[in-house]
């Protein structure tokens, strides 16, 4: 089940979509690759900032399902820099659970290089932080129809029938089992569309787009996009808190 949250101003959990890393490479001449490495950067200083704001959840889509249609060198070059962040980086693990963060993976993440699986399942099994504070989600390999997709075929295999399916047991199943729906999706980049983040999760989600490539997006940016979210009319289907205080 999804957890309640008490300060309405402050969303519980927070989904970002990283875009704008090989925009933001090609218009300072570098490498797509380094604009990927300066999103690694920001991903460890929003975390910083999220714990201590009281955020529950964060999420950033760091590779698509659809992802591995792009290029052989686009390709090469992610592998390289997840290698590199797994292998070389571990600084990237250890900031993270200093925040108080604990690390879960979304998405397949079998289908990625032997390697890759072995090293991202041994940082899985590495105890959490003794005092969680936030629940740090990277989605790797990952999209939404193909999480509902794997999160039908466990309930099939447990044996569930029909009548027994209900919102709650689906949310067992999904890859942020135990953790509340996201409040607040942020996309960088400029794009205005969903893309099939977090189908299931984002159903009630108030939607923030900022042409602000992700390696700019820092806590300045997330500040924006948080106090824009503390302003939103929540109604969740019912009526509008302002009409109910408009006098007639």
């Amino acid at each position: 089940m999804t957890t309640q949250r008490t300060d309405k101003k402050i969303p519980a959990h927070v989904a970002i979509i990283m875009d704008g890393n090989r925009r933001w490479a090609k218009a300072r001449g570098l490498k797509e690759i380094e604009g990927h490495k300066r999103g690694v950067e920001r991903i460890k200083e929003l975390v910083k900032f999220a714990a201590k704001t009281g955020i529950k959840s964060v999420t950033f889509w760091a590779f698509s399902t659809e992802n591995w249609s792009r290029s052989k060198s686009f390709l090469r070059d992610i592998l390289w820099l997840f290698r590199h962040v797994l292998n070389e980086r571990q600084d990237f693990f250890e900031e993270l659970t200093q925040s108080g963060g604990e690390v879960h993976i979304l998405g397949d993440i079998s289908k990625f290089p032997k390697d890759i699986v072995k090293k991202i399942n041994f940082y899985l099994r590495e105890p959490g932080p003794k005092d969680k504070i936030i629940d740090v989600n990277i989605a790797l390999n990952y999209g939404g129809r193909d999480e509902l997709l794997r999160a039908f075929k466990k309930i099939v295999a447990k044996g569930y029938n029909a009548s027994q399916i209900t919102v709650d047991l689906i949310n067992r199943y999904l890859d942020t089992a135990g953790q509340p729906d996201v409040d607040l999706m942020i996309r960088t980049g400029g794009e205005r569309r969903t893309s099939g983040y977090l189908l299931w999760q984002l159903n009630y989600a108030e939607l923030y787009f900022t042409k602000t490539y992700f390696p700019d997006f820092g806590t300045k940016e997330f500040k924006k996009a948080l106090k824009d979210y503390a302003g939103r009319d929540r109604r969740f289907g019912g009526d509008s808190k302002r009409q109910k205080e408009t006098p007639k």
